[in-house]
């Protein structure tokens, strides 16, 4: 079962990359194109046109999230202050598994189910972060990697497994930790009304006491609810 979590988790990076490496290319080969010309007007547009002379230094947007647990969403509020560093504000929701569930597809109900498991786990995190612009003098607009990082209150929400999804979420309980994440990303476009980008992000957030996960021929018990994620960001600046 590891080993096709491990395939299904190669499959969403190359899904995810594939889109960035074009892009990459694409401007590489526009770079060429263009360097005869540099000592006049260039066809790219000056590193700081859409941040520095336009007003739109906001932006609010939704966050995709994609990780070997399942999908997640999240929305984010970000802040220009110079060229390269950008404040931001976000809240998400998202599922978390245990790595040591096993899970088992019944064709008689058509649902999957995982032995043995006790609770379902939702994070969900309050972070305020910083992003650093990357390359800016050496990369156009159209293409702006960055690194970024967050940190803030994270709730960790446990649920019985054996109700159903909804009907599970009124007799859980919450556990509160300090969660944050690293990651990087880039933006892509030089569209100055829109945000769009992809990121890859690692969360932390670890509780003081163990939850029971699963409870089979000896109990499980989860207490680190971080984990790798693949994130799509779509915004509108203003």
């Amino acid at each position: 079962m590891k080993k096709g979590r491990g395939r299904t988790i190669g499959r969403m990076i190359l899904v995810a990359v594939l889109p960035l490496m074009t892009t990459v290319q694409v401007f590489a080969q526009a770079e060429g194109e263009s360097a005869g010309i540099k000592e006049s007007e260039s066809t790219l547009a000056p590193p700081d046109s859409n941040l520095l002379g336009s007003d739109r230094r906001n932006a609010l947007g939704l966050d995709l999230m994609l990780s070997n647990s399942g999908f997640g969403l999240g929305g984010f509020y970000r802040r220009q202050y110079t060229p390269d560093i950008s404040g931001f504000a976000s809240f998400s929701i998202s599922e978390v598994k245990d790595d040591r569930e096993i899970e088992f597809f019944n064709p008689f109900t058509g649902e999957f189910l995982v032995p043995g498991k006790v609770n379902r786990f939702l994070l969900l995190p309050l972070f305020v972060g910083i992003q650093y612009r990357l390359f800016r003098e050496e990369i156009a607009d159209n293409f702006r990697p960055y690194v970024s990082g967050a940190v803030g209150p994270t709730m960790i929400y446990a649920s019985p497994y054996e109700e159903g999804f909804f009907s599970s979420l009124g007799k859980g309980q919450a556990h509160y930790t300090l969660g944050g994440y690293v990651g990087f990303g880039a933006f892509f476009g030089t569209e100055q009304r829109s945000l769009v980008g992809l990121s890859f992000r690692y969360y932390f957030a670890t509780l003081k006491n163990q939850l029971e996960s699963i409870h089979g021929f000896e109990r499980l018990y989860k207490k680190s609810f971080g984990g790798f994620f693949i994130t799509l960001n779509v915004g509108t600046m203003y």
